[in-house]
């Protein structure tokens, strides 16, 4: 059996790497695209936090310990994982700090991997995130207090939520890891551009620059280039790039390697990495097709929002600013599932729609990929994120 991966981001190397270590023969088709995903986003693992529970992002936190262990044993250690845990604002308002303080016990309580949920004062923020601006004291104007400060503050309170199982994740890094474990199984990478190959109505592989690679079975995971890859084959599945502007600053002689992640739920955020590097993002901007331009809006916006929160990021010095392209659809589910001919084997998965959880949910989501390639069980129910579910308005 032979199994085609089209895409090289994060999903598409957890598929490939899951299929390798099952023994299947494998080929991992990446066109290297500018703005791939994987490559710009922060990496939060935290999805306990948000407005609306999201069910494959929570099962995609729970994989990672696996995935770490199977990682390590072949010989990928340094994977730009760690656990930090994350700090979630509480709004200033009293009855919607509750409410916010309600949702994240509850849903961590529903979930072991969340760790414990405490509260923390200012003066405990600041000394775990200490670019926070610091704990208000006796005599200080309201408006210059703890964790929300400068000229255009937020209004939090002196509280927040500490989260302790919540992670953070250098993409660019676990994807790598996954590429190489992966070859270790004896996968095979080949660089190009994949159209689907069609015989007879089914799928019988993809063709890479005049090649024909022949497959049983074509996980497409090209993130927001899908649509280009499936349309031909009359799979509509609207994923559109949606651009997203990170911004990474140095705080040079500074150790942020055990910083936490910083949610202050304006859908902004901040977390750091072991060189003194400190990202903060992010813009959600449709419509924008792949322009990969650094906006002057965009660069303002993310850091507007980030010195709101953190004043002491006045000093740092801005080190580059990352664009990538968030794959999404128009009901913000994913899509995961599949496309099946008459052989009882899929002919077709596609695994894609992530949007900003592409790196929380996305290894998990690979291997759910693999799985239904398989013709296994995936794990997970599958039926809210059908490919076809938007067939009807094609």
């Amino acid at each position: 059996m032979r199994i085609v991966v089209v895409g090289a981001g994060i999903v598409g190397a957890a598929a490939a790497y899951e299929l390798a270590r099952a023994g299947v023969e494998t080929v991992l088709v990446d066109a290297a695209h500018e703005g791939r995903a994987t490559s710009a986003g922060a990496g939060i693992i935290c999805p306990w936090s948000g407005r609306v529970a999201e069910p494959l992002a929570v099962a995609g936190a729970g994989y990672y310990p696996d995935l770490l262990k199977a990682l390590a044993e072949d010989g990928q250690d340094d994977v730009g994982h760690r656990r930090v845990g994350a700090l979630v604002l509480l709004p200033a308002d009293g009855t919607e700090a509750a409410r916010v303080r309600e949702r994240v016990s509850a849903r961590a309580a529903a979930d072991p991997h969340a760790g414990e949920v405490s509260v923390v004062g200012a003066v405990d923020a600041h000394r775990m995130f200490p670019a926070l601006a610091p704990a208000r004291t006796h005599g200080d104007e309201p408006e210059d207090h703890a964790l929300g400060a400068g000229r255009h503050r937020h209004a939090f309170a002196e509280e927040a939520l500490h989260l302790s199982g919540a992670a953070r994740l250098d993409g660019r890094r676990m994807r790598s890891a996954l590429v190489a474990a992966a070859e270790r199984h004896g996968l095979r990478v080949v660089g190009g551009t994949a159209a689907v190959e069609v015989r007879g109505a089914r799928v019988r592989g993809v063709r890479v620059d005049g090649d024909v690679l022949e497959a049983d079975t074509v996980v497409a995971a090209a993130g927001a280039w899908s649509p280009a890859l499936l349309e031909p084959f009359g799979v509509r599945v609207p994923v559109v790039p949606q651009r997203g502007q990170i911004v990474h600053l140095g705080l040079s002689g500074t150790d942020t390697a055990h910083w936490p992640v910083v949610l202050p739920g304006t859908g902004h955020y901040l977390l750091t990495f072991d060189d003194s590097r400190v990202v903060v993002g992010a813009t959600r901007e449709s419509g924008t097709g792949f322009d990969h331009r650094v906006t002057a809006a965009g660069l303002g916006e993310v850091l507007e929002q980030a010195m709101a929160v953190a004043p002491g990021l006045a000093r740092a010095t801005h080190l580059e600013t990352r664009v990538g392209f968030r794959p999404t659809t128009p009901d913000g589910q994913p899509v995961l599932g599949t496309v099946s001919g008459g052989s009882g084997i899929p002919e077709l998965v596609v695994a894609n729609g992530l949007g900003s959880g592409g790196l929380t949910a996305g290894p998990f989501a690979g291997a759910v990929a693999a799985r239904l390639a398989l013709g296994r069980e995936p794990g997970i129910d599958t039926g809210p994120y059908d490919p076809l579910r938007f067939a009807s308005s094609a």
